[in-house]
């Protein structure tokens, strides 16, 4: 067993093989202070809370497990139907020196146990005894691949729970659904279950289930489901919800209702989501006495919304030019970070931010979206949580009400676009898979932050990209929130909320829990240095 650092909150675990590294996902379930654990194809990528451990104590408790079981024992059998009429059948089987027809019958013969999650909701790593199954992922990853495909890499099988880009091996399609946030457990492949595949009739697989959505269907049920409705669409017959409310007239770039998350689903392959801007989120919240994890809106960019019913909300996060219109169309500028009442038929507007990159906007009684495994965050990546906020919108007020509205938050410096930003770092876990000269260039070069960039990841540019001194791709392992994981072409990505949970480019370093909120306000144009922490070497 090998443990390195992969941030200052967590640890990364190798183990011997898959199997191994199955074991002591199990073996580690309950140890005082371990938030989350995240089992990789040879890796357990453990997080854990620094008030109640440290790393040090951490690994030395995991050091000292014993494995009792010579095998991970199977949690239940599920049956999985499939059309074996994949476009790379035929060329996997070729690159396999088998025909596609002894493929499919070894696929239909084998037994086959969920590994691990990872790189979707829903998404499980399906592994088996037999060694046919090693197979290198297409050279070239399609945009598309529909959702209930069932693929090969490496060592794995996998079935896309929804339509996403892809690099397996296609060899079939099934209408088993992966994902069902109604259905307990919401995952049908969750790790340690038995699968076993067999052959579907022809008329079983739809081709409805796979074709791409109308672009002209009904959203209203949609809409419904995440806790927003048109102006139009409500029973009241008043336009809007009855009760408090706020309408989105002018969506920004990004308009997402985030909360704190829903950390501990790892298993079903869900990260913690949330909003990009911890400390922004709870000082909106502190200011109007909320709950500090109430619902809040997160905008990238200006954005206009309207208030139906009084109430008392305030903007935090980015700077930028804030404007309160009333119902008679007079006008008054609204400060940063500063509480302010509102009555019905107001219209808050917000320019364009001028430092930062992301506003927060608090409203006393939080929003009540609706809630996805206990979160009412918009994760952009897994599709989980509320939809993307459209002109048109409403979206009722909550009760999340905790005390009295506070007006003192404290002022933050954050960035404007072309200037420098320093973000501590800790090295690994796989910094040593690159050169020396890559890792001073990793922390004496200046890194651009590039228009390529979202809630999952911030694309990084630098004159000199960074050298690997080992080639290749990782077997599947965890990846936090703040990882700086590096592709082929030696140019950074800086992972924010909506990150995958696992990945084959390695990690080279790891930005500290007190600097992830300061990297979700980089406007493009910003310009980073990297710093590893004190006393890290």
């Amino acid at each position: 067993m090998r443990i390195l650092t992969a941030s200052d909150r967590s640890l990364l675990v190798e183990a011997a093989d898959l199997d191994e590294a199955m074991r002591l996902n199990l073996a580690w379930d309950g140890v005082p202070g371990v938030v989350e654990r995240i089992p990789g194809a040879r890796t357990v990528l453990v997080s854990f809370d620094p008030v109640r451990t440290s790393a040090a104590a951490l690994a030395a408790v995991l050091e000292a497990t014993e494995l009792d079981a010579e095998h991970v024992p199977h949690t239940r059998e599920v049956t999985v139907p499939v059309r074996y009429d994949g476009e790379d059948l035929v060329e996997a089987a070729g690159l396999l020196g088998v025909s596609a027809e002894e493929l499919v019958n070894r696929h239909l013969t084998a037994d086959w146990q969920v590994a691990f999650s990872g790189f979707a909701p829903g998404f499980g790593y399906i592994v088996s005894s037999d060694p046919l199954f090693d197979v290198p992922r297409r050279s070239s990853p399609r945009t598309r691949v529909p959702a209930g495909s069932v693929a090969l890499a490496g060592q794995f099988t996998g079935v896309y729970p929804r339509e996403s880009p892809g690099g397996w091996q296609l060899i079939g399609r099934t209408d088993a659904v992966m994902w069902d946030i109604d259905r307990d457990p919401p995952a049908l492949l969750a790790p340690g279950t038995s699968v076993r595949f067999e052959r579907a009739d022809r008329d079983v697989i739809s081709s409805s289930a796979h074709s791409a959505p109308s672009e002209n269907r009904d959203d209203t049920d949609d809409r419904r489901r995440v806790g927003a409705r048109r102006a139009d669409d409500t029973p009241d017959g008043l336009g809007f919800p009855a009760g408090a409310a706020v309408e989105v007239i002018r969506p920004s770039m990004q308009l997402l209702v985030q909360d704190a998350g829903r950390p501990g689903h790892a298993a079903l392959g869900v990260s913690a989501s949330g909003a990009a801007d911890r400390t922004a989120m709870r000082d909106a919240n502190r200011a109007v006495g909320n709950q500090p994890g109430a619902a809040v809106l997160e905008s990238v960019g200006g954005a206009t919304l309207r208030f139906h019913g009084d109430g008392v909300a305030v903007v935090t996060g980015a700077e930028g030019d804030l404007t309160l219109t009333d119902a008679n169309r007079i006008a008054r500028n609204i400060p940063h970070a500063t509480p302010f009442a509102t009555v019905a038929g107001d219209e808050l507007a917000l320019g364009h931010p001028t430092r930062g990159l992301r506003y927060v906007i608090g409203i006393r009684g939080g929003l009540a979206a609706a809630s996805a495994l206990g979160s009412r965050a918009a994760d952009t990546l897994a599709g989980l949580g509320p939809d993307a906020l459209a002109a048109g919108d409403v979206i009722a007020i909550g009760n999340a009400v905790a005390g009295a509205v506070d007006p003192l938050v404290q002022p933050r410096e954050l960035p404007a676009s072309g200037d420098l930003v320093e973000l501590d770092i800790t090295l690994g876990p796989r910094d040593d898979w690159f050169t020396a000269s890559a890792l001073q260039t990793l922390t004496t070069q200046e890194w651009l932050v590039t228009p390529r960039s979202d809630r999952v990841g911030i694309r990084l540019h630098g004159g000199v990209p960074l050298e690997r001194a080992t080639q290749g791709e990782l077997p599947s392992e965890g990846a936090v929130t703040g990882a700086i994981q590096v592709p082929a072409d030696g140019q950074p990505v800086l992972f924010l909320p909506d990150h995958p949970l696992t990945g084959g480019y390695p990690i080279i370093g790891a930005l500290t829990d007190r600097c992830l909120d300061l990297a979700a306000q980089l406007p493009p144009g910003a310009r980073i240095r990297f710093r590893i922490e004190e006393g890290q070497s």
